[in-house]
């Protein structure tokens, strides 16, 4: 690891399924993964609908940001990956809850597949306190 990056790991964050990290810090700035609504304790897929495995991402992200001593209202930028763009709706209430005042900037994208088969996976970027 260099010096002008740092590695944050959330150990109230499932564990990463694959070679990344949660996240790295860099110039004032959180860079997360994507967040896939794993339970931290099981591993396993938490939510059948879009709706609850959104609310799970964003419970996984916001441990992640608080791992790195920021909160996911510092959010910068998020990024919606679906499976089904006809979720939005659903997912979107569930993510109005999280940022109920002076919500990021936004990505919302449909993509083929998730890992594990999931229908949901958010990523952010992250200002970090000063």
């Amino acid at each position: 690891m260099t010096a002008h990056r740092k590695i944050v790991t959330a150990l109230d964050a499932p564990a990463a399924i694959g070679p990344y990290s949660h996240a790295v810090a860099h110039n004032g700035v959180l860079y997360c993964s994507g967040q896939i609504p794993l339970d931290p304790a099981s591993g396993e897929v938490v939510g059948d609908t879009p709706a609850e495995q959104a609310r799970q991402c964003l419970k996984n992200l916001s441990a992640v940001v608080a791992a790195a001593g920021a909160q996911l209202s510092d959010a910068l930028q998020v990024t919606v990956y679906l499976t089904d763009m006809g979720a939005f709706k659903e997912v979107n209430e569930v993510y109005t809850s999280f940022f109920e005042s002076e919500p990021p900037a936004r990505i919302a994208i449909a993509v083929a597949a998730l890992p594990l088969g999931v229908q949901v996976e958010i990523a952010a970027l992250v200002a970090l306190p000063s």
